[in-house]
């Protein structure tokens, strides 16, 4: 009897296999059906979604949102205050991704061309260490680094150079009472959180240029200056881009960086924050997700052209 059923079930088996051995776009369908549905639904469900609200507007008497298409929510993002939200942003994060790309470049190219064996296994685990920990905890211990009372306050008064931190915190823009409420301090953070994105795509990058190109340039009579601008870095700059779409688009999305260190000058994401939660602004704290969204749709096809996403 128990034979008899495992036979039975064996050629059920066989048949659903020779099924699929015969139709093998059948198997994939599916396999596939459920993740698609999943990120359909999930995913750009919830993107249509967004940008339907986008379109809706908010009657300035009752509070509700006024479900009839208009382009007049979009039209708020050109007023003064929120143009300048977008510009804070964009300059930050445009600035975040061109300092990480400078203090990563170096640090890539040691691991990808001088570290070996355990040097290697140490540089992966100094830049990865960072990011097995957690974000608000780092965000936080930087806040009480930049803090008046913090370390970096102490180190001044240490070396005498107190002066010369009081006068970075009188500058209009970037200073503020302390480096842990002012723009400085923000772009700080921002970098050290974000860098080991920066660095792994670069290193990636590196290792692939082949030595005997370095090698062919300097034959050629190429000094290092000219090796480096002529072979490495071309070659490198895919990998500096990847790296950069992580920098960039973290930076124009993060909310919390600016909440906790940062002065009340709104940025995109405290902006959408507010609007959605303490103002119910939906449709305008829509609209405010979608610029983001656009700056990465472009950014990314220009990346693309650029062959970034060969070395992600």
């Amino acid at each position: 009897m128990t034979a008899a059923v495992a036979e039975r079930q064996r050629g059920i088996g066989s048949a659903i296999s020779d099924v699929f051995f015969v139709r093998p776009q059948l198997l994939t369908f599916l396999l596939l059906t459920p993740p698609l549905l999943w990120i359909g639904v999930v995913y750009i469900g919830s993107l249509f979604a967004l940008l339907l609200q986008s379109f809706y507007s908010l009657d300035d008497f009752s509070g509700l949102v006024v479900h009839e298409f208009t382009l007049s929510t979009y039209k708020q993002l050109f007023e003064a205050s929120n143009a300048q939200i977008i510009l804070r942003t964009v300059t930050m994060a445009a600035l975040v991704t061109v300092t990480s790309a400078i203090i990563a470049f170096p640090i890539a190219y040691y691991a990808a061309r001088y570290a070996r064996g355990w040097s290697k296994a140490l540089f992966y685990l100094a830049v990865m260490m960072p990011l097995w920990s957690s974000y608000l905890v780092k965000v936080y211990a930087w806040k009480l680094i930049l803090a008046k009372e913090g370390i970096i306050t102490w180190f001044a008064n240490v070396l005498h150079l107190r002066w010369l931190l009081d006068g970075i915190l009188a500058l209009p823009v970037v200073g503020g009472p302390s480096l842990s409420f002012s723009y400085l301090g923000t772009f700080l953070v921002f970098v050290y959180i974000w860098l080991p994105y920066m660095i792994l795509p670069t290193q990636a990058a590196l290792e692939r240029v082949p030595v005997n190109f370095i090698e062919a340039s300097s034959d050629l009579g190429a000094d290092p200056r000219q090796t480096f601008r002529t072979v490495i870095f071309p070659l490198a700059l895919p990998g500096i881009v990847a790296g950069s779409i992580f920098t960039f688009s973290l930076t124009l999305g993060d909310y919390i960086i600016p909440q906790i260190v940062g002065n009340s000058r709104l940025m995109i994401g405290q902006a959408v924050y507010t609007l959605q939660g303490t103002a119910g602004n939906i449709p305008l704290a829509a609209a405010f997700t979608v610029v983001p969204m656009l700056i990465m749709a472009v950014y990314l096809w220009m990346a693309k052209r650029m062959g970034a996403f060969d070395v992600l």
